[in-house]
């Protein structure tokens, strides 16, 4: 799975020109889910997810996570961060899972922030053409990918 993970002071999500989710201060997450992820991949992610200190503490230094602020976490997925550039211009998609799989496992990663703490998970509608608004903090970006930690 790869996550783009960005620090918000606040992020909504439109479908049709309606506005679907939207959260305040938190973190507005891009999550890729591609044809290697499995179960054990969506619970690291969120784990690490939940705990990742980017939220800035009192001497301004980056050791806070969403949990320690209190903060909310909107989840949208994103088949194209599995994009393969290697070739040509046209991005192929080969390596991201078929959308049924896909799906079960964007929610169950977003059940497992629930999990590990996180107390208002909203989501994007799995497939759909969506418009993305943040209010990017920092601005700061983390990029996960769990297949790096895989032995």
């Amino acid at each position: 799975m790869k996550a783009v993970i960005q620090r918000v002071k606040g992020a909504f999500v439109t479908v049709d020109n309606e506005c679907i989710s939207k959260i305040e201060n938190g973190l507005f997450i891009l999550l890729g889910v591609g044809s290697d992820d499995s179960e054990e991949d969506a619970v690291i992610l969120a784990r690490k997810t939940a705990n990742l200190r980017i939220f800035e503490d009192q001497d301004q230094k980056m050791n806070m996570s969403v949990l320690d602020t209190c903060g909310e976490v909107l989840v949208v997925s994103q088949f194209t961060l599995l994009a393969d550039t290697k070739k040509g211009n046209r991005p192929s998609f080969i390596n991201a899972k078929e959308p049924n799989e896909a799906d079960r496992l964007y929610n169950l990663y977003m059940s497992e922030l629930g999990v590990n703490g996180v107390k208002t998970v909203k989501k994007g509608k799995f497939g759909a053409d969506m418009l993305c608004n943040i209010n990017n903090n920092g601005p700061v970006t983390i990029i996960l990918d769990t297949s790096i930690w895989r032995k």
